[in-house]
């Protein structure tokens, strides 16, 4: 098989692994509203499962955080950009919306994460590079700078997709230390950090080159 279409049969793939991920995990909150003190909810103490506004920011999060997981990746299907730009510019008002609802109410939960300043200061980290970066993103494609918005949406879903990246890395940390607050603390940054070097990886020739994502 040539080098080039065993190429691009590994980024068909690993688009529909991806995809079939940001899927899964994007309705996975639907199980916090099916099942009492589910997944995270079993670790708080009482005090913050009563209060009006944690909660209220809670379900602000993965409500918005999912449904951004979930309808995000779609808009770096370049098939789709082309054949239907106003579904493309409908659903990317509809990421914006949600990822600054998401982040913003991610940036509260975060002052209150288990593991101290080091797990706080990880999420709220990832909240502030979530928030700025689809900023930056929208800013851009207002005033025309269409390689500088590609950019920075990557960025942004990169930061999207920790939810998914946290939920693969929270269970083997959890095996390899036998403790979920150390596991907690690490995942914090492991979550996101690896996810924006990715990004940086792939588009980082954008500029010179005038390639898009996909």
């Amino acid at each position: 098989m040539p080098q080039k279409s065993t190429s691009s049969l590994r980024n068909k793939i690993l688009k529909t692994v991806l995809a079939i991920l940001a899927v899964f995990i994007g309705l996975y909150p639907l199980f916090y509203f099916l099942q009492d003190n589910f997944g995270l909810l079993g670790s708080k103490n009482s005090a913050l499962l009563t209060s009006m506004l944690w909660s209220s920011s809670f379900y602000t999060h993965i409500t918005a955080g999912g449904l951004a997981l979930l309808f995000g990746w779609v808009q770096f299907n370049q098939r789709i950009r082309i054949a239907n730009p106003a579904m493309h510019r409908n659903l990317g008002k509809l990421y914006l919306f949600l990822a600054l609802c998401s982040s913003v109410s991610g940036s509260y939960l975060a002052l209150h994460a288990e593991g101290g300043v080091i797990a706080v200061t990880g999420f709220l980290c990832l909240a502030i590079v979530w928030f700025t970066s689809t900023i930056i993103g929208y800013t851009s494609i207002v005033n025309g700078r269409v390689i500088r918005h590609q950019r920075f949406m990557v960025y942004s879903y990169a930061a999207c997709f920790a939810a998914v990246t946290l939920r693969i890395w929270l269970p083997l940390l959890i095996f390899i230390y036998g403790d979920f607050i150390k596991a907690y603390v690490v995942v914090a940054w492991l979550c996101w950090i690896p996810n924006i070097l990715v990004a940086y990886m792939l588009t980082r020739n954008m500029k010179n080159s005038g390639n898009e994502f996909v």
